[in-house]
């Protein structure tokens, strides 16, 4: 990996940048990736290309989508990425992922994702499951062991139960602060987010399985009887088989789906 690319760019505390350096992470990264021609390769987020060179080194094309405009401008006279890229330049928690399918390809996303947008991302992203075959993320260790975790433990939350109800979360690899530059606080690691063909747990409503777990974590300390009462009853969790004097990381994936699937019976 050459250094070349990382001249003359300062990376920007407010776009969170920490730019991945190490050539041995990269290779393994690009490796769990698989590009390939056959789906629509989507990076969100290529930085100072360290991925999108040996990624679309693989293809015949690269969808990227960058917010930063003097990195957009520096792609677009990229002496061997130019002509592979197809740029978008914005938001991408604003943007339409929809737009990018081509007929008979799914999406394979993956990025570098700054910690202050990596969890609205993810929930944005999971609107379009059905549409990716997976996703690889660099992300904070922590957020990689929220996405990963079983009930009962400390990580274990909204994140994890939204992740695991869409997808398949398997963690990759660790990656220590050493291989960025300038060298994060913290470590760092890659997952891969399969979503499912078919979802294990079927809800009725995502909103409302979505509402039903941001009002349920929003006390961690208190039981899932106390942050729930307005929204479910005694014989509600009873009829459920759940123990309404857990607390909320104590309750499955499956065991919140079936409670907003009787939520939206309810409404009916």
């Amino acid at each position: 990996m050459s250094n070349k690319v990382h001249l003359g760019h300062t990376a920007r505390k407010r776009f969170g940048q920490n730019f991945l350096t190490d050539g041995n992470v990269i290779n393994r990264i690009v490796g769990a990736i698989a590009p390939d021609n056959d789906h629509v390769m989507v990076e969100i987020g290529p930085g100072l290309a360290a991925l999108t060179e040996p990624v679309a080194e693989a293809i015949d094309k690269l969808t990227v989508v960058e917010l930063d405009k003097d990195l957009v401008e520096r792609l677009k006279v990229h002496p061997t990425l130019k002509d592979k890229l197809e740029i978008h330049q914005g938001d991408a928690l604003q943007f339409d992922f929809s737009k990018l399918l081509v007929p008979g390809k799914k999406l394979k996303v993956f990025g570098n994702l700054p910690y202050n947008i990596s969890t609205p991302l993810m929930f944005h992203l999971f609107e379009y499951a059905e549409q990716i075959e997976n996703m690889h993320f660099m992300l904070q260790k922590e957020v990689v062991l929220r996405l990963s975790a079983a009930p009962g433990s400390k990580a274990y939350g909204r994140l994890t139960v939204m992740a695991q109800y869409f997808c398949q979360v398997v963690p990759v690899l660790e990656v220590p602060p050493g291989c960025f530059t300038p060298p994060p606080k913290v470590d760092s690691a890659v997952v891969r987010l399969v979503p499912y063909e078919t979802k294990p747990f079927p809800c009725q409503d995502v909103s409302v399985l979505r509402h039903l777990c941001s009002t349920a974590f929003n006390m961690r300390r208190k039981t899932l009887r106390n942050n729930l009462k307005q929204l479910l009853s005694d014989s509600d969790f009873e009829a459920l088989g759940v123990d309404a004097s857990r607390r909320p990381e104590e309750i499955s994936v499956e065991q919140y789906v079936a409670m907003a699937n009787l939520l939206c019976d309810k409404q009916k």
